[in-house]
C-alpha cells in the first residue's frame, strides 16, 4: 500500500515540476519591454493585435 501512495506522489510531483519548468522556460523568452528586441518584435507584430499598454509602451520606448 505504501508503494501505491509513493508512486502517486512521485507522479504528481513530476507533473508539477514539468509544468513549472515549462512556464519558466516560456516566460524567459520574452524580451524586456523597451529593449531593442522588444521594439523589433512589436514592429513586426500587426498593430491591430497590440494591446493599449503595448501601444503606449511602444510610443514611449521606441518612437520618442
Amino acid at each position: 500500500m505504501l508503494n501505491k501512495k509513493t508512486g502517486r506522489l512521485a507522479a504528481k510531483l513530476t507533473v508539477i515540476f514539468a509544468a513549472a519548468a515549462l512556464i519558466l522556460g516560456l516566460s524567459a523568452c520574452a524580451p524586456e519591454v523597451g529593449s531593442e528586441a522588444w521594439c523589433k518584435q512589436m514592429k513586426d507584430k500587426p498593430s491591430g493585435d497590440w494591446t493599449a499598454n503595448e501601444a503606449a509602451d511602444y510610443a514611449k520606448h521606441c518612437v520618442f
